[in-house]
């Protein structure tokens, strides 16, 4: 008999005093007290877990009361997953219960980790509503090891910031704060979220984004450096500093004071990239035309849900939604 087919028991065990000294059960009644089938404790008896006390003039088996407790034990030990191997070592104490119980439950952890994988995998199927070639996808990112999961992103930051991800380019220090790094004891949320955030990194389109948001802030940087100008905040802290104030007071970006708003912003962000350097003058409608491309860039929905769930897989605080006060730039422009 396989011995895993025994983790199917009978009947729980029926109440009542155990037997007294001198008292035999039969191993019906044995099965009766302890929850398990007569099938699963003749396989025990037959194994020598559990032996008869004695056996009456036709051969039946008798029981001993300390065959009740004795099978007692070995039902919680097979309800922990142990193995009869590891069973009959702690009957036998060959092992004490603490060293096994310690095994088992360092084994139990990797099985965890492993069904935590598995659940992300079909929660992200069936959020995504996923063919069969994105559930194998899926599946092979949720099983990449740690050293898997850094070549990806480090591919991902690479494509993207180009020779600037090194630690000593231009973006290495933005490119480690978008760097996902899933702790060893990851959470079924995390999991989740590292699947979700690798699937955004393999988007070729998601790619792009990026890339051309990382090429023009090198653009406007080097700009700003060409016309001798000071390190100033950048375009999103330029947007959340003008902008947040008109979002939070309920100001309509057809307003007029939304077109004040919208110059401010436009003079602002002249001077945050040189507009007027060693290459003169930028059109004021190519500088705003400009602007309106890179604030929407800023506000695509892909670019949020990664800065989402890089919070959630770093155990970082949510980062705060830029979203709305964005879209409100970008129509307070026309």
């Amino acid at each position: 008999m396989n011995g895993d087919a025994l983790l199917t028991t009978g009947p729980l065990p029926t109440t009542g005093p155990l037997p007294t000294t001198g008292t035999l059960l039969t191993i019906g009644e044995l099965a009766r007290r302890t929850g398990l089938t007569v099938k699963t404790v003749r396989f025990y008896s037959d194994q020598g877990i559990v032996s008869p006390a004695d056996r009456n003039p036709a051969g039946h088996r008798r029981y001993g009361a300390d065959a009740v407790a004795r099978l007692d034990l070995v039902r919680t030990l097979r309800e922990l997953g142990l193995g009869l191997p590891e069973v009959r070592q702690v009957l036998e104490r060959e092992h004490g219960l603490p060293e096994v119980a310690a095994a088992h439950a360092a084994a139990l952890d990797v099985r965890i980790r492993v069904l935590r994988l598995r659940q992300a995998v079909l929660r992200t199927v069936a959020a995504r509503g996923a063919t069969a070639e994105e559930l194998t996808l899926v599946h092979r990112l949720a099983r990449l090891t740690q050293d898997e999961r850094g070549r990806l992103v480090g591919e991902f930051l690479a494509e993207v910031f180009g020779a600037g991800a090194s630690r000593d380019g231009r973006f290495g220090g933005v490119a480690r704060s978008l760097t996902p790094e899933l702790p060893e004891e990851a959470s079924a949320e995390q999991v989740e979220a590292w699947v979700e955030l690798a699937l955004l990194a393999e988007d070729a389109g998601f790619r792009e984004l990026l890339r051309g948001l990382a090429a023009e802030e090198a653009a406007e940087a080097a700009a700003a450096v060409g016309a001798g100008a000071v390190p100033r905040p950048g375009l999103a802290v330029l947007v959340r500093e003008l902008a947040g104030p008109a979002v939070a007071g309920g100001v309509a970006p057809d307003a007029a004071e939304a077109a004040r708003v919208g110059d401010l912003l436009l003079e602002r962000y002249a001077r945050l990239v040189g507009a007027d350097g060693v290459d003169g003058p930028v059109p004021r409608a190519r500088l705003r035309e400009r602007l309106v491309e890179r604030l929407r860039a800023m506000a695509d929905p892909r670019r949020e849900r990664y800065l989402e769930l890089l919070a959630v897989v770093n155990g970082w605080v949510a980062p705060e939604s830029s979203a709305e006060v964005m879209d409100w730039a970008v129509r307070a422009l026309g």
